[in-house]
């Protein structure tokens, strides 16, 4: 009887907690982020300048994200905004299907890791379906969420409103991207391309989806992460995440996923022959003679499942930038690492506040916040709502306040993609005076042929400098 009234008191604290956390975090009253005029912006690999040649505005003045008609003129403030709001944004949801092992039915207040880490997932989906240059068609008409109150109920209304709103446009696809659609129905091959890659945008969204049968889904990560010891409830680090993300890459089942694989660093290093494994594994298509059933990704440059022994890779690096702080010698290798068109940005943020960073300007980081609840969407219906999966509005924060643990994305597409990439990275983690140590190490060879104690004796194992001592700093485990 007392087991059982404990479990009872479990459940009301869980059922309270959820509560509270949908309360707090159903209610947006943010102010509008201010980009200076006067300095490049990145985002991605790709720099925006919101300064034009003939300005003469003051050095001072600033430009807001949400910009009105008159700073439309300015530079490349609207192409920087469609760019961000193409983005996959993925947040705190409510009211889905109950999580595996657990009675909850929403992540508020604990899950904004892995919903950074489904963003960066979410990124090198684009790169590999659709192309860096690829933007949403409808990415400049979302609304801005600024100087807004939503409760989870008005959030409930929108979704409703657009639900029926798509259900009733005439037109509205339900073809799936398999089904072969010749140029004619559009007028052009142009018009066609274009309609497969919102076919591929809105299926990429509906993988991460929130119920189990979504292959990229909450529900699918939590599963994984019960083998690693985490509970849904239970605060998720980066280097936690990334393995989660690798498992699920590994274990989905989609055709169109099977050309890319993810790879995990080990002790902050990249073991460069190991990463080439991942690129020629076997299973590149869904049979044994890399015939892929799916059809090919509609971006203009060839994909790497277009070579039956290639395929493209995930490459995530878990990494510390410093001890209790983030070390600003490092700042300017972090701006080195955002400005490449590889780079998947970091998952990372403040203390015990996870977010998706994606750029800078000067020494403020931008990121997407997954902190904002919304309602379930589910993406099994056809012509879901696709507005809530981006966002308007990019948030900013000082590199100072970046948590030091994080772990950094990139996207190979190929293995001879790969070798350039090493190379320039090589290059980059070259140790400067004020850095000293290498934020991560790319070493020839496997992680097999660096294992020094596979070959001592019992009593050698011991020694001092070969016994690895496990100091945790979050999630991050400090050799």
């Amino acid at each position: 009887m007392e087991n059982k009234g404990s479990d009872e008191v479990e459940k009301l604290k869980t059922k309270f907690l959820s509560v509270w956390h949908n309360v707090k975090y159903s209610w947006a009253l943010k102010s509008k982020t201010s980009f200076s005029r006067n300095s490049p912006v990145l985002l991605l690999g790709k720099c925006y300048h919101f300064k034009a040649e003939d300005d003469d505005s003051s050095p001072t003045e600033e430009a807001c994200c949400e910009a009105t008609d008159e700073d439309l003129a300015m530079g490349n403030v609207e192409a920087f905004r469609k760019d961000f709001a193409s983005r996959v944004w993925l947040t705190y949801r409510e009211e889905f299907p109950p999580l595996p092992g657990s009675s909850l039915t929403s992540d508020c207040g604990w899950g904004c890791m892995l919903r950074a880490g489904q963003m960066m997932l979410a990124q090198a989906l684009v790169l590999h379906l659709l192309g860096r240059d690829w933007t949403w068609s409808e990415a400049l008409t979302l609304q801005p969420l600024d100087t807004e109150t939503w409760t989870a109920s008005a959030a409930k209304r929108l979704v409703a409103s657009l639900e029926a709103s798509l259900q009733s446009s005439p037109g509205s696809s339900q073809l799936k991207p398999s089904e072969s659609l010749p140029a004619q129905a559009f007028g052009s091959a142009e018009e066609a391309d274009a309609h497969m890659k919102e076919m591929y945008h809105r299926i990429l969204v509906s993988w991460f989806g929130d119920c189990s049968s979504s292959q990229l889904g909450i529900h699918r990560l939590v599963q994984f992460g019960l083998v690693m010891g985490r509970q849904a409830g239970d605060w998720y680090g980066p280097a936690v995440v990334a393995h989660i993300l690798k498992k699920a890459v590994e274990e989905a089942v989609d055709p169109i996923l099977s050309g890319i694989s993810a790879y995990v660093s080990q002790d902050c290093t990249v073991y460069t022959a190991d990463v080439m494994d991942s690129h020629r594994a076997s299973g590149a298509g869904p049979d044994s003679e890399g015939k892929s059933e799916g059809p090919r990704p509609p971006h203009d440059e060839p994909s790497c499942t277009d070579q039956p022994d290639s395929r493209a890779v995930i490459l995530l690096i878990p990494v510390r930038l410093g001890g209790e702080k983030t070390n600003p010698d490092y700042i300017n290798f972090v701006k080195n690492l955002l400005s490449l068109d590889y780079c998947l940005g970091i998952i990372g943020g403040k203390p015990k506040q996870a977010c998706y960073i994606v750029g800078f300007q000067d020494d403020s980081l931008i990121y997407m916040d997954p902190h904002y609840c919304q309602s379930f969407v589910d993406v099994s219906t056809s012509d879901f709502p696709l507005q809530s999966f981006h966002c308007p509005s990019p948030k900013k924060m000082l590199f100072s306040k970046m948590d030091p643990s994080c772990t950094v994305g990139f996207y190979s597409k190929s293995a001879k993609d790969f070798e350039r990439i090493s190379q320039e990275l090589t290059k980059l983690l070259q140790p400067s005076a004020k850095e000293k140590y290498p934020v991560f190490t790319i070493i020839q060879g496997h992680s097999r042929d660096y294992d020094l104690s596979g070959s001592l004796t019992p009593e050698k194992r011991e020694w001092p400098f070969i016994r690895r001592t496990v100091t945790t700093t979050g999630d991050f485990v400090l050799l």
